[in-house]
């Protein structure tokens, strides 16, 4: 028998707004023998950090939340503690670097990761949890969906520069993600124990979407409301560094996960300049007989050269990447499907 649990917005006019989107959602009866742990990575984020924490806890009564301050140099972590969190501590800035230390310490059968800045919407929770699991997925992302009635939701740029890496990500690396840069997923426990986290900082999310890509977890999205921080909250986020650094990660990925396509390109370039050089010492070979330009028909020939050492090392490193990705699928063919007995 199944018993309906409305997802209300409760007293609260922001969070009434940002569960605006959820739908009623029939939650299982069961067991309670599957562990649910909710890891929140903050920095500096004492005026929020509470809110987040009795959020989750009002949400997901059965989770254990962990509280990782990440280098925070205000009342983050007493805070948090105060209001029921399990609160512990890395010393190294960035959240990458945060986020792999949360997935070597924390074991669970699922994981709720979320930000500390109250900007998601902790009522979703329970339905993103309940989905993966219904299903059996390896990973539900809250696609954000800002609040109508919120003008200060997303800073200028940060719309558009989240949809052209989305749409980046589908076109070198498959997946049919639309907001790879969401902090607030749900993920089972092989997918987070099999993640080899290389990334220190915001890049982490595009990274974490690239895994499951490449070890073909079952992923699904979920809209989600998303809001502005609370007054005296700053962001970490910075749109023009961070947002280099997210390109370049990509791209990364991109050589890492798809070697031949990525020096199958290069290789195209190269050898376009190099025709560009060589063909006027062609023409002018056919109709002299001489070579009066050595130098840019030396030139031609050594970058025609290295397009082929290029297209060479595409190839290598195909063999390569497929020995490596099979490693990573036996890593997280070694953890059990997410349990069907209910967290919530």
């Amino acid at each position: 028998m199944e018993a309906t649990r409305p997802l209300a917005g409760g007293k609260d006019p922001r969070r009434r707004a940002a569960s605006s989107l959820l739908p009623e959602v029939a939650v299982p009866e069961g067991d309670r023998t599957c562990s649910l742990a909710v890891l929140v990575p903050c920095h500096n984020e004492e005026r929020a950090i509470a809110a987040v924490v009795r959020g989750f806890h009002a949400s997901l009564p059965h989770a254990t939340i962990y509280v990782y301050d990440n280098g925070s140099t205000d009342a983050t972590s007493a805070v948090a503690e105060a209001a029921g969190a399990i609160v512990r501590r890395e010393p190294r800035r960035g959240k990458g670097n945060v986020m792999r230390r949360m997935f070597a310490d924390v074991d669970a059968d699922l994981y709720v990761l979320v930000d500390g800045d109250d900007t998601y919407d902790a009522c979703a929770a329970s339905l993103m949890v309940e989905l993966l699991q219904r299903e059996r997925l390896d990973m539900v992302v809250g696609s954000r969906r800002p609040v109508t009635t919120d003008s200060e939701v997303y800073r200028p740029g940060h719309t558009a520069g989240n949809a052209m890496f989305s749409r980046l990500l589908q076109a070198l690396l498959g997946g049919g993600f639309s907001d790879i840069l969401s902090g607030y997923r749900v993920m089972s426990r092989r997918l987070v124990k099999s993640f080899p986290v290389q990334s220190t900082g915001f890049e982490i999310e595009t990274e974490l979407s690239a895994h499951a890509v490449e070890v073909g977890a079952t992923c699904a999205e979920l809209p989600t409301s998303y809001r502005s921080r609370s007054a005296g909250s700053t962001s970490k986020l910075h749109t023009y560094r961070d947002g280099f650094r997210i390109l370049i990660s990509l791209f990364r990925l991109w050589e890492a996960m798809r070697p031949l396509q990525f020096f199958a390109l290069w290789f195209g370039l190269l050898t376009a300049l190099s025709l560009v050089l060589a063909i006027p010492v062609i023409t002018e070979f056919e109709h002299t007989g001489y070579v009066a330009r050595f130098p840019t028909a030396i030139l031609a020939t050594a970058i025609q050269i290295v397009a082929f050492l290029t297209l060479a090392c595409g190839i290598i490193l195909k063999s390569v990447r497929r020995a490596r990705q099979e490693v990573k699928r036996l890593a997280y063919l070694q953890h059990p499907a997410p349990p069907f007995g209910s967290a919530l």
